[in-house]
């Protein structure tokens, strides 16, 4: 007996696995996708923390250089090079972005300072987080000596009161300026250079 076509079984085609197989590498790829995505926000955020907590320790040096412009301080009086404490009585030469080009490599800080004046080498370098601050200061000067107006980069602070009167008010007292610059290195070949400026009385 002759079944009718109407009645007869389809052939399959598999035309439903092909769009299926399809479909799932679509997901697929997106998945991965997803997985890179996260990770790379994973490190953006952690390189973010490294960078934070280094510019938190760069404070360490910023607090002990100042300490030592202090009146009595080892640096309150200091017109000449004293490597010893980092310092240098002239104004450093510095790269496009104006940090110091003795910070930039060892034997350029050699010339001006001393490597074990790292403030990471005082403290003892701590096996856990291997943060090292190394830091120099330069006197904003043309020369060694007595700061003075036309060789120094030197601020002036206003006059008190106002400037009524017979005679004129006195000259308001020069400060010199001071650059401290820090490069701070931690895990992961991290690095932070910090400046900050600073003024002393003449």
């Amino acid at each position: 007996m002759k079944i009718p076509m109407q009645f007869r079984p389809s052939r399959q085609r598999g035309v439903v696995l092909l769009f299926c197989l399809v479909i799932l590498v679509i997901l697929l790829a997106g998945g991965v996708a997803v997985v890179r995505s996260m990770n790379t926000s994973l490190t953006s955020a952690g390189n973010l923390a490294f960078k934070r907590d280094l510019v938190n320790q760069g404070e360490r040096a910023t607090s002990q250089v100042l300490a030592q412009f202090k009146t009595g301080g080892t640096l309150a009086a200091a017109t000449t090079d004293l490597p010893n404490l980092n310092f240098k009585a002239t104004k450093l030469d510095t790269d496009e972005q104006g940090i110091p080009k003795a910070l930039l490599s060892d034997t350029e800080f050699a010339k001006v300072a001393k490597a074990t004046n790292d403030i990471a080498s005082e403290d003892g370098k701590e096996s856990t987080s291997g943060v090292t601050i190394r830091y120099i200061i330069d006197r904003l000067c043309n020369a060694t000596g007595p700061a003075t107006s036309t060789g120094c980069v030197q601020s002036a602070a206003a006059p008190a009161g106002g400037t009524a009167g017979p005679t004129p008010p006195p000259a308001p007292p020069t400060a010199t300026v001071y650059r401290l610059s820090l490069r701070v290195s931690g895990p992961r070949d991290t690095q932070v250079f910090l400046q900050s400026t600073f003024t002393k009385p003449d």
